[in-house]
Order: C-alpha cells, then sequence, then structure tokens
C-alpha cells in the first residue's frame, strides 16, 4: 500500500541574464503560481528551474557553473530535481545533455508548456499579464516582443530566440494595468529590438501608437525604453517622449562601434555618418534627452586606428550613460568565421580606456547637476542611504541617487522631489526638497 507523502514540493527559480530572463521567469512563476504550486524566486526549494543566460562566454561560464552547483546539491541529496531552461539550453542542449546528463530536464526558449507539464502544471493561456513579479514593486520589466530580424555578426541571439515577434497592442495594455493594479509605476519596456515594433502585426513600425496606449494606463507614471535599434528608428517616437511626460526622456540604443568598416562587418546596416546625425537628431527633437549605449571593442579586425576613431567619438559625443563589452567569439554566428585576433588583454584594455572617458564625461555631467531639482523614485534602503533614481537613470545600470536615511524617513516605491548637493562619476547625493 503506497502512502502519501508528507513532503511538499517547493519550485526555487533561478535566473541568469537579462532583464528579458527576468521577464520569462516571472511568467513561468505566474504560471506555476495560478497552478497552486509553491514558488519561490532564489530561495530554499526541493525543486529548482534555472533559466539560463547563452550570449557571451561570461554569461555561459556562469550559466554552466549554476547548474554543476545545483547537480552537486541533487547529489547530496539537497535539492530533488533540476530542471534547465532558457538561451542556454536552446543553443547547447544537446552538449548539455551529453555533459551534464543527471539534470531532469532540458527546455529551450519556446518549451514552457512542456516544462510546467514536467513541473506538474498546465499551461494556463487566460494568464495574460499574470506573472509574480521579482523587481522592487515600484518598476517591472514589460516585454513587447520576442526575437530579432536583424543580421548582425556578433550576436547569437536569433538563434536562441528566433524570428522578430510584436505582442498586440491590446495584449500589452491588459499587462500594464495589471502591473499598475500592483503597484507597478514604471515600466520598462524591453524586446531584442525596440524598434522593430509593429513592423509584423501592423505593417509598419508602431512603437510610439503603442506608447500612446501606455500613457492612459492609471498609475503608470513613468514609461522607458531599453534595446532600441539605431537602424529604421522610428521618430515619430520622439514625438511622443517630447509630448507625455510619462515617457521618460531616455533612450538605450545600442551603438556597438563607429568605425564604418567595423559596422560593416558587424552587419550594422548603418555608417558614423547616419549614426551621428541620428544622435544629432535626438538632441535637437528632445533637448534633455539621456541616451545610453553599448559599445564592443576588441571585434575581428579592429586595429588601433580603429579604437582611436571609437574613443575620439565617444569623447566628442558625450554620452550619458555607456558600457563598453569585450568581443566575444560565439559558434554559429557570422562573425565566427572571421578570426578572433585582437588578444584578450588588449580588448580589456580597449574596454577600460573607454570607461574611463565615460567616467570622466559622466562627471563632469553630474557636476551641472548640482543645486539642480529632480524628481527620483526611491528603489531601497542602503545601510545610512535611500537610494532613488531620476527618470535618467535605469535600475541597475546607472546612476543612482544617494539620500541621508538619518535626515529623512522615506518610502521605497514613492516619488519625491530632491535637490542634488554633490555629485561623483556615478553617484549623486541629494537632500529632499
Amino acid at each position: 500500500m503506497r502512502t502519501k507523502t508528507l513532503k511538499k514540493n517547493k519550485i526555487n527559480v533561478v535566473t541568469l541574464g537579462c532583464s528579458k530572463n527576468v521577464y520569462d521567469s516571472e511568467v513561468l512563476m505566474g504560471q506555476l503560481k495560478a497552478n497552486n504550486k509553491d514558488v519561490v524566486h532564489e530561495e530554499e526549494g526541493n525543486i529548482v528551474v534555472i533559466n539560463t543566460c547563452g550570449f557571451i562566454n561570461n554569461a555561459k561560464e556562469e550559466s554552466v557553473n549554476t547548474i554543476l552547483e545545483f547537480m552537486q546539491k541533487k547529489e547530496a541529496g539537497e535539492v530533488d530535481k533540476v530542471f534547465v531552461t532558457g538561451c542556454l539550453s536552446e543553443r547547447y542542449k544537446p552538449d548539455l545533455q551529453k555533459e551534464i546528463p543527471n539534470v531532469d530536464a532540458y527546455f529551450g526558449t519556446t518549451e514552457l508548456p512542456s516544462l510546467l507539464k514536467a513541473l506538474g502544471a498546465d499551461y494556463k493561456h487566460e494568464l495574460i499579464g499574470e506573472r509574480l513579479t521579482t523587481t522592487p514593486k515600484n518598476y517591472a520589466y514589460l516585454k513587447i516582443a520576442e526575437g530579432c530580424d536583424r543580421p548582425c555578426s556578433f550576436c547569437a541571439i536569433p538563434i536562441m530566440r528566433g524570428k522578430h515577434k510584436s505582442t498586440p497592442i491590446e495584449e500589452i495594455v491588459v499587462e500594464a494595468e495589471k502591473l499598475a493594479a500592483n503597484g507597478v509605476k514604471e515600466l520598462i519596456l524591453i524586446a531584442q529590438d525596440l524598434t522593430y515594433y509593429g513592423l509584423d502585426l501592423y505593417k509598419k513600425r508602431n512603437l510610439a501608437e503603442l506608447l500612446e496606449a501606455l500613457v492612459k494606463v492609471e498609475g503608470v507614471e513613468w514609461i522607458r525604453l531599453h534595446y532600441a535599434f539605431p537602424t529604421g528608428f522610428p521618430m515619430d517616437v520622439l514625438e511622443v517622449m517630447n509630448r507625455e511626460p510619462k515617457v521618460c526622456n531616455y533612450l538605450d540604443i545600442p551603438l556597438q562601434h563607429i568605425s564604418d568598416s567595423i559596422l560593416k562587418s558587424m552587419r550594422r546596416g548603418t555608417t558614423k555618418e547616419k549614426t551621428t546625425k541620428l544622435l544629432q537628431e535626438f538632441r535637437a527633437k528632445v533637448p534633455n534627452m539621456t541616451v545610453r549605449t553599448t559599445l564592443i571593442v576588441g571585434y575581428p579586425g579592429e586595429t588601433e586606428a580603429h579604437f582611436q576613431e571609437l574613443k575620439q567619438w565617444v569623447a566628442a559625443m558625450r554620452f550619458e550613460r555607456l558600457g563598453c563589452f569585450t568581443y566575444s567569439h560565439e559558434e554559429n554566428t557570422h562573425a565566427y568565421n572571421l578570426e578572433d585576433d585582437v588578444p584578450e588583454d588588449v580588448k580589456i584594455d580597449r574596454a577600460n580606456q573607454i570607461m574611463e572617458i565615460q567616467s570622466q564625461i559622466s562627471w563632469e555631467l553630474n557636476q551641472q547637476k548640482i543645486g539642480q531639482e529632480f524628481k527620483v523614485v526611491i528603489d531601497r534602503k542602503e545601510g545610512n542611504y535611500f537610494i532613488g533614481r531620476t527618470e535618467f537613470d535605469s535600475p541597475d545600470v546607472d546612476n543612482e541617487v544617494l539620500i541621508d536615511a538619518t535626515k529623512t524617513y522615506l518610502k521605497t516605491g514613492e516619488f519625491t522631489t530632491v535637490k542634488i548637493i554633490e555629485a561623483e562619476d556615478f553617484d549623486l547625493y541629494a537632500e529632499v526638497v
């Protein structure tokens, strides 16, 4: 006679990689909760689901190490089952099954129903926009499209995420309303490529129309744009940004490089002249806009001359926010056929040089803010400081505003107006007005 086990399963979802993965984990957790499963995010649980990243070498290494760490726990009897999902298992499932066979099952990026089934749950279609957010309650990521149609030579995302597929405006609005009802005040729009939004569904670039619909959502105070591709950027978005106070004067637009020959090899579909002109148009149309970009150094064939050109351009453009990555040679990408000919130490040195220029620019721009007042949202309390952000800053990657908690009490998730009293490279110190 079988006795019913008293042990209740608890599912621990572990998220690695980018904000798009955070979003996918939240959807998975929402589905599990709707199936009455006990689910937690990065806490203790006897069943583990690892949502992996497979973008570049460091991320793949972190994903593999995390899988191995949980396999040791499984062998030690600390966890019962380990499932792996996300980009790494989409890209390398056969290799992973061979190398780490004792994982209970691997799932790709589009296999949510199968993953749920393995966890004893059913995929519920009616759960549009229902998810368990893992970010601080005041902001949430809102994924408006999946996949990418761009042919960039260095990027493995289309291999892992497939072709571009926009989510219909009405579904996104429903999701935004549900988030707002739960207290979310800031929506961070993400996709592999925001610029392309709507082309597949509406036969035109429709990001501006989506923003027009989202600004009507009650309770949402900020809408922020992440990951816009420079080629074909829909300029009507700038008009909405200028007109609608809810749309942050902020745009994340990864430019990757500026030398024409490197851009051509990267298959970016643009030139130095076009890129510079685009940025000038941004500045002209939305004068107090913050532009965040990311660059890649050490791409195959990048000479010292190419790098000097990039350096001079970064110094001249004075980006408000900038990140710099070293090139990662990824199999099955177009650039994999090229020789990865820039030594690793040179790549690192180049990235450091770019970031040094950027810290100086950031310091100078921050000095200009001293004495000015800004609306900030309070994300958290750390030590003796409340930590907030202006509309010109995205969580985790941009500048923060520190407010002395010994002098003022503030609630996390609330907006307040502050005056900047001191500024460093990437941090602002302020007092409440």
